[in-house]
């Protein structure tokens, strides 16, 4: 547990920014983290067993310029096709239905 707490940090969230021609990005990723603990009852409680783990996706970056600060979000191209692919599924589900009902 003390392991993944460590993982769970401001860093993990936030990058580490960076600065070219005078002007500063600052990465941004989603965290997801979880963890479970359990013993079996079965072997009287002797048989003991957890796991866990920390997931980062990135979401975008802060750009800092002459003062200002704008959001930048990241493209998920998988989230963007898997999108593309129920759309076309939904779409080929309500045309069978229709012409069946005709």
């Amino acid at each position: 547990m003390e392991q993944l707490l460590r993982k769970l940090t401001g860093q993990r969230v936030f990058g580490e920014p960076y600065e070219k021609d005078g002007v500063t990005f600052i990465p941004v990723a989603a965290v997801r983290a979880g963890g479970g603990f359990g013993r079996s009852p079965e072997k009287g409680g002797e048989a003991r067993g957890g796991g866990g783990g920390v997931v980062n996706r990135p979401v975008g970056m802060f750009v800092l310029k002459d003062g200002d600060v704008h959001w930048r979000p990241a493209l998920d191209l998988n989230r963007v096709i898997l999108g593309g692919q129920i759309l076309a599924g939904l779409a080929l589900v309500v045309y069978a239905v229709t012409r069946h009902v005709r």
